[in-house]
């Protein structure tokens, strides 16, 4: 495939991803503050950093190595924010532990990680693809799916005994794995400005 029909390809496969997150980022926003869920809430907030990271890649993916690695830079920092905002929230839920509905928690978990799994699926030819911006993007949707398994799994807890702890954990470990995929999205755009000395 030429490098334009790549780019043209990559840009369509970006294009789905966002809407697709930002699409599911309502949903989950909506839901997460009727329940009350530390887990939504953070998992809803990842959905709008995907949407606006492939906004980005959409924007940057013709740039010169050197740009593109100054975005996976600011790119590195935009996954910080969810995990800063779960913290926040995650304080206030610990002051008033109240179980979510967990139903509604599991299903909208399941909903997510088919939206998840569906961007890492598309993404997954483009990874390596134009370097720190599209890893970011792939580390992001993988990472989003695995936390959606954990919101699953809390609700089914929550459901055999009802507590708030087993969502607050799930929104503590969403926020650990995003400090983790900022670290190797951060790594990936250094060593690629680097590489344009």
């Amino acid at each position: 495939m030429s490098s334009t029909a790549t780019h043209g390809a990559l840009r369509a496969v970006v294009g789905l991803a966002a809407l697709l997150n930002l699409l599911w980022f309502g949903v989950e926003f909506a839901v997460g503050h009727v329940i009350g869920s530390v887990s939504l809430f953070a998992d809803s907030i990842d959905f709008l950093e995907d949407a606006a990271l492939n906004f980005l890649i959409l924007v940057a993916v013709g740039w010169s190595a050197r740009n593109r690695a100054r975005v996976g830079m600011l790119l590195a920092g935009l996954l910080l924010v969810p995990g800063v905002t779960t913290l926040a929230t995650a304080w206030q839920k610990v002051a008033a532990p109240v179980a979510p509905d967990a139903a509604l928690l599991s299903w909208t978990g399941v909903g997510a990680l088919v939206v998840n799994l569906s961007c890492a699926l598309i993404l997954t030819p483009y990874r390596h693809h134009r370097g720190s911006l599209t890893r970011a993007a792939f580390l992001s949707a993988r990472n989003d799916a695995l936390a959606n398994v954990a919101i699953v799994a809390a609700g089914l807890v929550t459901a055999w005994a009802p507590s708030a702890w087993p969502d607050l954990a799930v929104g503590l470990g969403i926020a650990a794995m995003n400090a983790g995929a900022c670290r190797e999205v951060w790594r990936a755009a250094r060593g690629e400005y680097h590489d344009d000395d």
